[in-house]
């Protein structure tokens, strides 16, 4: 069972990052803003949905690498935490970007969570980062990887819910003030580059 502070912090950069600007939160968003909050929810359910997949894949691959091989560890650590400083370099180089209403079109909500499920599925940086991401939380000497996979999972599950759903929520005033603030893009993004940092070195150093 991980530990209470693990899941605290682990929730905490979960949050952080689901704040951070990026395809997805942006889509919720946009969606929200031209079809409805119940538009923006549908979308955020589908791609949470999406994440059980991948939560599942890497629960069962993480857990393998972990019992049986030092070295192939160590490799998934190095390029997980290159992987993660790349992340942190474009979050610091990130350049403002205006956010607009595109293809309004009348789409089902059925469909867009349909959409959500795809695009987060069909995504192999979503595996990649959650390979980079949750084997850092996961303790062998505390019980099974796979289980602690999971349960980290779903802590991020939850935390996207929370994040995308208040965006979906509050959508239209949301969009307005990130397009006039540049500089509150530019926090967040730096907010994420130093999250990914900081998990970055702490994977180079993990030990098996």
């Amino acid at each position: 069972m991980i530990s209470f502070e693990t899941m605290i912090t682990f929730f905490a950069a979960s949050i952080l990052l689901g704040i951070a600007p990026g395809p997805d939160n942006i889509f919720v968003l946009t969606q929200s803003a031209i079809r409805g909050r119940s538009a923006g929810l549908f979308v955020t359910l589908g791609l949470c949905t999406g994440l059980i997949v991948h939560t599942t894949a890497v629960a069962l691959g993480v857990a393998v690498i972990f019992q049986t091989s030092a070295v192939a560890f160590s490799i998934l650590k190095y390029l997980g935490a290159a992987y993660l400083l790349f992340l942190a370099w474009q979050a610091f180089h990130a350049a403002s970007a205006k956010i607009e209403a595109k293809n309004i079109n009348d789409v089902s909500n059925a469909k867009l969570y349909g959409r959500g499920i795809i695009m987060n599925v069909t995504n192999p940086k979503v595996s990649i980062f959650f390979l980079a991401f949750l084997p850092q939380f996961a303790d062998p000497s505390i019980g099974p990887v796979s289980l602690q996979m999971m349960q980290l999972g779903g802590i991020f599950i939850i935390a996207t819910i929370i994040v995308f759903g208040s965006i979906a929520l509050a959508a239209g005033s949301l969009g307005e003030w990130l397009n006039r603030s540049e500089r509150a893009q530019k926090i967040m993004n730096r907010t994420a580059g130093a999250i990914f940092l900081g998990i970055a070195l702490k994977l180079a150093m993990a030990r098996r």
